[in-house]
């Protein structure tokens, strides 16, 4: 055959293009992921049985009529009754069919259905807190750095810190002395009102607001000082960079620089909090949901750490894990949007 031959793609060629060696980062990630987690629940299933006490004990200590043998057919019933590397295996293999086990407390309902009655108050609560969060954080930290060692900055650093250094247990009590006490603006406890059943979805979509509000704003109060401060001092140091005085001599304005070249690189340490502060989403509501009396994730992890009830623990924990290792992926993700050199240098690799 005569003539020039079309280019195609051979398998020879294929590890050398730019979609499979992402396809193959990816799976390096998912691969080292899922190893950190069997690692999380190996290590959390060894250290939770090393706690004094057991569930047993909230059913037969405190009842006269339970004697050592009903002791040991609640522990044969749990399992407990096995050596602690063959009750890990039986967990470890209900978990990979999908099933966490039953509560060992008195209802015994199945653990992913009293996870998903808890989950959706507090993962919306948080994600509402984060994102007020952002929206004030990255102005304040924008014009904080912009006007640096000015009144407004300096006004912004002590109101930050004063934040920062507010308990928000004690931020919470404070709130609802003033709002709810005082004022009676608000309610201090609870997410509903006794009259709840019989008011308009109006009416009902206001009056969990008005529950809301108290715990949403410590929320936000508590993490606005740190990812502000973060901000400012991130964009400070971008603000030095060369390629900045570039954009300033060709006559940019001030406005372009910040928003088309300083911003996105100063970013980046923000993204990192955030895919941080995922996890946070269901392990920081137990103070301030035990305060409101709020039934949401973290009021259920803390009675079941008190009373020893392992599978729900498990549940809680491996919940939190994956969280953990999904924000740090969705963070590495964000960078390469963040930061286009980002993408290239790990196309590279």
């Amino acid at each position: 055959m005569d003539g020039p031959l079309s280019p195609a793609l051979t398998p020879a060629d294929l590890p050398g293009t730019p979609l499979f060696a992402a396809l193959l980062r990816l799976g390096r990630k998912l691969f080292w992921m899922l190893l950190v987690l069997w690692g999380i629940t190996l290590i959390s299933f060894w250290v939770i049985h090393l706690a004094p006490g057991s569930p047993t004990d909230m059913e037969t200590t405190l009842n006269p009529v339970a004697g050592a043998a009903a002791r040991q057919q609640l522990e044969a019933l749990y399992g407990l009754d096995k050596p602690l590397h063959v009750q890990y295996f039986d967990w470890l293999t209900r978990l990979l069919h999908g099933d966490f086990g039953n509560s060992m407390s008195a209802d015994a309902r199945p653990v992913l259905d009293k996870i998903f009655e808890r989950l959706p108050l507090t993962v919306s609560m948080n994600a509402i807190s984060l994102v007020l969060t952002l929206l004030i954080a990255i102005p304040v930290g924008i014009l904080s750095a912009c006007r640096r060692n000015s009144l407004l900055d300096r006004s912004v650093t002590v109101l930050v810190f004063l934040g920062f250094a507010m308990p928000s247990f004690w931020l919470a009590l404070l709130l609802m002395l003033w709002f709810g006490i005082d004022l009676q603006w608000l309610p201090i406890s609870g997410l509903t009102s006794m009259d709840y059943p019989r008011l308009s979805p109006w009416g009902k979509f206001c009056d969990l607001a008005r529950h809301l509000v108290l715990p949403i704003t410590v929320y936000t109060v508590g993490s606005l000082a740190g990812m502000s401060r973060y901000m400012r001092a991130c964009m400070l140091e971008v603000l030095r960079q060369d390629y900045i005085l570039t954009a300033r001599a060709k006559g940019l304005s001030p406005r372009q620089v910040i928003l088309r070249h300083a911003l996105r690189n100063a970013l980046l340490p923000v993204i990192t909090l955030l895919g941080l502060s995922v996890p946070g989403l269901i392990g920081g509501s137990v103070i301030i949901e035990s305060i409101f009396a709020l039934p949401g994730l973290g009021q259920l992890f803390y009675s079941a750490v008190m009373a020893r009830d392992y599978t729900m623990i498990m549940g809680n924990l491996v919940l939190g894990a994956v969280l953990t290792l999904a924000g740090n992926l969705l963070a590495d993700l964000c960078y390469g949007f963040a930061d286009p050199r980002i993408r290239s240098s790990g196309d590279r690799q």
